[in-house]
C-alpha cells in the first residue's frame, strides 16, 4: 500500500485536500429515509465540487443520526459515486469482532477498489447499556484497542504468525490489496498508537478543540515510518456552516447548538429548525454553553469560512481538513458545502 491511498490532493486555491464528515442528520419533521436521500445527494455534489472524500460515523441510539451502520451507508454512497473516497469516521472497533470488520471491508474494497477508508475509533460511539445490546462484552476494556487494531490487521493481510490461533482463518473476500487503516481520537491515546504503527491519523477537533494540537504534536513525535506511511500525515475534524450572509450561517448554526445542548442533557433528539432553536428559553448556563460550542465552529460567509479554516489549518499543520456540519434541513447543508468549494476555486479544479 503506497501513500496515494491515504494522500489527498488539493484543488483550487486549497493548501490542503478539504472533505467531509456525513451524520446523516436527522432534522425535525424529516424521516431517517429523507436524511439518507440527503447523504446520498451529498455525497454525489461533493464529488463534483472536488471534495477528496467522505466518511460516515457510527453512532447508535441518537434519534437526529441515521449512521449507525456504517458499511451499509458506505456501499451505498460509493455506489451512487465514481471517484470521490468513501470511508468510515469510524467504525468503533470494540462494539464489533475483527474478523467481522475485515469481511465487511474486504467486501467494500473489492466492490470499490482504491476508494474505500478504514477509519477506527476506541470509544463505543453510544451509552454503555445500548454498547451491550451491540452484544459488546461489559468487560471489554478500551485499552484493549491496540489489540483489536492488530487483530484486524491480521485478518486484512491474512499475517498472523504461525502457532496463532486464527492463523488458518481467512477473512474472505481478500485481495491483493486493502483499504487503508485510519486510527481516530479526541485524545492522546489514539494519536500515540497512531504514530507508533506509522498509521495516518484522524483528530476529532469539532469536538475535542483544546486537545487538537498536543494529540498531533503527540501523533507527530510518536511517529514511526511503515509500510503505509513514510511520513506522518493527519486530519482534523472541522465543524463548519457557511451561508450567503454572516448573519444566516449565525441562524443556521443555532439548531446544531441547540441539538449538542439537548444532547449533553441526556435529551437527543432531531435537529430543531432555526425557528424553534431561535424560539427556545435558553437558561443562562445554557447560553453560555451554547456560546462555547459555537466558539468552535467555523460559520459565516464564504470568505469568513474560509478565513477561518485557513486560521486552524496553519494553527495546527493539519494536512487535511474534515468538514462536517450540522444543520437542520439538507438544501442547508448541500450550499454550505457549496459555498465553501466556491470560495477555495475548488470547483472550477475538478
Amino acid at each position: 500500500m503506497s501513500d496515494d491511498n491515504i494522500r489527498g490532493m488539493p484543488r483550487g486555491t486549497a493548501e490542503v485536500p478539504l472533505s467531509i464528515l456525513e451524520l446523516a442528520t436527522v432534522g425535525e419533521g424529516s424521516t431517517p429515509t429523507e436524511a439518507l436521500r440527503d447523504a446520498t445527494e451529498l455525497a454525489r455534489r461533493a464529488e463534483e465540487w472536488g471534495y477528496h472524500r467522505i466518511w460516515v460515523a457510527e453512532h447508535h441510539g441518537m434519534p437526529g443520526v441515521a449512521s449507525s451502520s456504517p458499511a451499509v451507508l458506505i456501499a451505498h454512497l460509493a455506489a451512487a459515486t465514481r471517484s470521490i473516497r468513501i470511508g468510515s469516521g469510524g467504525v468503533m472497533l470494540p462494539n464489533h469482532a475483527p474478523l467481522v470488520i475485515a469481511e465487511q471491508f474486504g467486501t467494500l474494497h473489492a466492490l470499490h477498489p482504491g476508494r474505500i477508508d478504514l477509519g477506527l475509533g476506541r470509544a463505543p460511539g453510544t451509552d454503555m447499556a445500548t454498547a451491550n445490546a451491540l452484544r459488546r462484552s461489559a468487560d471489554v476494556d478500551p485499552d484493549e484497542f491496540p489489540q483489536q487494531v492488530a487483530e484486524l490487521t491480521g485478518f486484512l493481510d491474512a499475517a498472523f504468525p504461525a502457532g496463532h490461533p486464527y492463523a488458518k482463518i481467512q477473512a474472505v473476500p481478500r485481495g491483493d490489496d486493502r483499504p487503508p487503516i485510519w486510527l481516530l481520537g479526541s485524545s492522546g491515546f489514539s494519536a500515540r498508537l497512531a504514530g507508533l504503527l506509522g498509521l495516518p491519523f484522524a483528530f476529532a477537533h469539532h469536538f475535542s478543540a483544546a486537545n487538537t494540537e498536543p494529540a498531533l504534536d503527540l501523533y507527530r513525535s510518536s511517529f514511526r515510518p511503515s509500510e503505509v506511511l513514510d511520513r506522518p500525515y493527519a486530519l482534523i475534524g472541522v465543524a463548519a456552516l457557511a451561508a450567503d450572509t454572516d448573519e444566516e450561517a449565525l441562524r443556521q448554526v443555532m439548531p446544531g447548538a441547540l441539538s449538542w445542548l439537548r444532547l449533553r442533557q441526556g435529551r437527543p433528539g432531531r435537529t430543531p429548525t432555526v425557528e424553534e432553536a431561535e424560539a427556545y428559553p435558553y437558561t443562562p448556563m445554557e447560553r453560555e454553553f451554547v456560546r462555547d460550542r459555537l466558539s468552535n465552529v467555523v460559520h459565516g460567509a464564504a470568505q469568513t469560512v474560509r478565513d477561518g479554516l485557513e486560521e486552524l489549518r496553519k494553527r495546527t499543520g493539519a494536512d487535511e481538513l474534515m468538514i462536517t456540519t450540522q444543520v437542520h434541513g439538507g438544501a442547508a447543508r448541500l450550499r454550505s458545502y457549496e459555498l465553501i468549494a466556491e470560495a477555495y476555486g475548488m470547483v472550477q479544479d475538478v
